[in-house]
């Protein structure tokens, strides 16, 4: 059973270990201070969720923000393995529950058409499957590849 809740200080050490695995795609975050200070804000303002097993392991985390009516999905990760299980979009859900009021706007940044992690993570996949929309391109990631605004209304 996957439990989703607001992150705790002690998650911190979890969200780096997700982190490092995904950094072939979005560059070095383990080490950078800014990443972790990023999450402390979060689980100081309570709009950083984890996925959590009932093991304890996270599978996931989320780190929401924006100001209505535009909010942000600032970082949204997996655990390889846990991939394709529903975790995302149960962290996306919960997030949407929790911190946005319709009517609303809901973006997020994620890999362009072109970039090797668009297919391997399956991240324009997902989000397109919950009802988000390719929008405009926008700046390249820390590690030089192709970024694209995915955007989702509610009303």
């Amino acid at each position: 059973m996957t439990v989703i809740r607001p992150a705790r200080k002690p998650d911190l050490v979890g969200f780096l270990s997700l982190a490092a695995e995904v950094e072939h795609w979005f560059g070095p975050m383990v080490a950078d201070p800014g990443f972790a200070a990023a999450v402390e804000r979060g689980i100081a303002r309570s709009t950083a969720l984890v996925a959590q097993a009932a093991s304890g392991n996270l599978l996931g985390a989320l780190l929401f923000g924006g100001n209505a009516p535009l909010h942000k999905v600032h970082w949204l990760v997996v655990t390889e393995r846990s991939r394709g299980r529903g975790v995302g979009r149960a962290l996306l859900t919960e997030a949407l529950h929790r911190f946005v009021r319709p009517p609303a706007t809901v973006e997020v940044v994620t890999f362009g058409p072109d970039h090797p992690g668009a297919l391997t993570s399956g991240a324009r996949v997902f989000y397109e499957r919950l009802d988000f929309t390719p929008a405009e391109p926008t700046a390249p990631g820390p590690e030089g590849g192709s970024r694209q605004v995915y955007r989702r209304v509610l009303t």
